[in-house]
């Protein structure tokens, strides 16, 4: 409890009359008597204040909220006294939330409630924890203010937005898989498992005719094939310090969160099963599952992982791939990796490839392409270009180095890592390669 901006004038008041009763003897005595009145009122308001009933505050608020997205957080306030209040309210806001609306001044009537809304916007992935409300009253005469802590703790999971993969249905796949930049090549009748015998059509190679059912029905008739399913894709994320890099407002292990989210969606559509491993200072793994629910599993599962400040060691992730995963699979290895150290992958590439059939995605810095793509206008700008230049030229071929048998290197920027990733994807399922 603290003094309140009234009494502190009534003090500012009663020391300017005392400074004029010092020249007047005979009125001390009444100024002494008027300093005790205030004193007594002022304890007198100060002992209702501490005895008057708490009020109670209500938090409503989602139990996970996506990162970067406006959600409004309710709160109800429930007033037990006899009298009307006027409070000041400020709840207790994670440190990693963006908030409007606070703190919010609240009349609450006599044995009544109020509510109001604010919003809130998080910056970080993971567990947020909202703490108590912060409740700021007068007391009666205004004297003093009391501050309290109402309600209780509150989690909230902050997940990437996810909103445009949620958009996904299973009608519209192929629209949005074009108007993200996917082209999914179909041919009639050609694939990869067997679907149905029909009739033959003009066009059809001799290779599909089943001579058997054809003999049976004496005309002609061609086996149909449609692409696998129940094939299998694992993610391999990479989570040490070169993931930490920033690009946009979004870290290169956000922009991968996003990209797996994105292909994962286009994967379990596909009738195929999608799982991941971690690697780089953070140990997880999700067993690949089909099924619609799995896309939320891997969302609970990874809302709350961020890059570490440990170094990556892509031949222990390899290790536990060999060691866990023993169906053959699409491993998208993802990473950020420079020139000169993209050969630490090819060990463990070598150790993938004899099972797998592995496209390794390496980020690259869009800030590195945007100084080769600047006009040459000075020497230094001129000495700039051939620097990105020279740089990305030499990424690409070390990159292009680990192309072998079962190995295709992606090298892609961040904000393309989910449209590449995807397209891959499905030309590999067109080919018939996994």
């Amino acid at each position: 409890m603290k003094p309140a901006p009234r009494l502190l004038q009534l003090a500012l008041v009663l020391a300017a009359i005392g400074l004029v009763a010092s020249f007047v003897p005979r009125a001390l005595p009444f100024y002494f008597g008027a300093i005790g009145v205030a004193a007594l009122v002022a304890a007198i308001d100060a002992v209702v204040v501490l005895r008057r009933p708490a009020v109670i505050v209500l938090r409503t608020a989602p139990s996970s909220v996506p990162v970067g997205v406006w959600k409004e957080i309710e709160l109800r306030v429930d007033n037990p006294t006899p009298r009307a209040q006027t409070l000041a309210v400020f709840d207790g806001v994670p440190d990693a939330f963006v908030f409007e609306g606070l703190p919010r001044d609240v009349v609450v009537p006599a044995h009544s409630a109020a509510s109001f809304t604010y919003r809130v916007r998080a910056a970080r992935r993971g567990d947020a924890r909202f703490e108590p409300v912060d409740v700021l009253r007068d007391s009666g005469l205004r004297l003093w203010q009391r501050t309290e802590r109402a309600g209780t703790a509150h989690v909230v999971r902050v997940f990437p937005d996810f909103a445009t993969v949620a958009k996904l249905s299973l009608h519209a796949i192929d629209q949005h898989i074009q108007l993200m930049g996917l082209k999914r090549r179909q041919r009639r009748g050609e694939g990869f498992e067997f679907r149905q015998l029909r009739d033959y059509t003009a066009g059809d190679p001799l290779r599909r005719v089943d001579w058997k059912a054809t003999s049976r029905r004496r005309k002609l008739i061609s086996r149909e094939y449609q692409e696998e399913r129940d094939q299998q894709v694992l993610f391999v994320l990479d989570c040490g310090r070169r993931m930490r890099a920033i690009d946009g407002d979004l870290s290169h292990f956000d922009h991968c969160l996003n990209a797996l989210l994105v292909v994962a969606s286009v994967v379990l559509r596909q009738g195929d099963s999608v799982g991941f491993v971690t690697y780089g200072g953070v140990d997880r793994k999700l067993a690949p599952v089909k099924g619609r629910s799995q896309l939320r599993t891997l969302q609970s599962a990874l809302y709350d992982v961020h890059p570490t400040l440990e170094p990556a060691d892509h031949v222990e992730a390899a290790e536990r791939v060999r060691v866990h995963q023993t169906k053959r699979a699409l491993v998208l290895f993802v990473t950020n990796q420079r020139d000169d150290d993209v050969a630490d992958l090819a060990p463990a590439l070598e150790l993938l490839r004899r099972r797998h059939l592995v496209v390794v995605a390496s980020l690259g810095e869009t800030t590195i392409d945007r100084l080769r793509d600047e006009p040459i206008t000075t020497p230094e700008t001129a000495a700039t270009h051939c620097a990105a230049v020279s740089y990305l030229e030499a990424r690409s071929k070390a990159l292009e180095g680990l192309r072998k048998p079962g190995v295709i290197p992606l090298d892609t920027v961040p904000r393309r890592l989910a449209i590449e990733l995807a397209h891959q994807y499905l030309e590999i399922k067109r080919s018939g390669r996994l």
